[in-house]
């Protein structure tokens, strides 16, 4: 029987957000929510969609997770020869949207990406699985292979490889700090008359909050 996708719904009634409970500053308000998030026990709190635009103007969006959250800036790490690291190599714009459904809760990001330093991606690579540090160094990510079978083959070659040794970062794997100039954070409302809140940044490097319409 097929599925009227039309009718599927459901009211949000999680609670409000109202401008006096908002921090001044998004990236407080933003690990706020986030560490709510990561206490209710939300599936990947973490988890990010990411969107970046083609040379052609093209939009795409994948998820990845975050990694950090320091001095102001969204963090997350890739292979720079990705399709999004080939994207962000010609246009730094990206936008991230964090989306919790247990909370009823979305926060969408925009802002400049730029690569972090060799010695932050060292330091982070050191702390990953050893599998995963592997799987970094052989995928060509977003590149057609004829079959997996190639790719497990490279695997465990790359693994004998480093039986006993420190497994390297690839120069072509790294991580990407967000810079953001916009942040809205939105809570699902009865009615679908949802809470918007935008921040957006200002040349004096202060931000204004505005109420948006649902």
């Amino acid at each position: 029987m097929k599925t009227n996708i039309a009718d599927i719904r459901r009211d949000y009634t999680k609670g409000g957000l109202r401008r006096r409970d908002l921090n001044e500053n998004p990236l407080d308000q933003f690990r706020k929510w986030l560490d709510e998030a990561i206490s209710s026990k939300v599936d990947e709190p973490t988890a990010v969609l990411i969107g970046t635009v083609s040379p052609e103007g093209r939009p795409s969006t994948r998820c990845v997770l975050l990694k950090e959250l320091r001095d102001g800036q969204f963090v997350f790490y890739t292979n720079y020869e990705s399709r999004k690291g080939s994207h962000l190599a010609n246009n730094p714009y990206i936008s991230l949207t964090f989306l919790w459904h247990q909370l009823e809760r979305q926060v969408h990001v925009e802002g400049i990406a730029q690569k972090v330093s060799p010695q932050e991606s060292d330091a982070y690579f050191r702390t990953r699985p050893y599998k995963s540090r592997i799987g970094a160094r052989v995928s060509p990510q977003s590149h057609p292979i004829p079959n997996r079978g190639v790719i497990v083959k490279s695997f465990m070659q790359e693994s004998l490889r480093y039986i006993g040794r420190e497994v390297e970062r690839p120069s072509n794997w790294g991580g990407y700090a967000v810079t953001p100039h916009r942040i809205e954070f939105w809570q699902g409302r009865e009615s679908r008359l949802h809470d918007r809140f935008l921040y957006t940044l200002q040349a004096d490097n202060t931000w204004t909050i505005e109420r948006l319409a649902p």
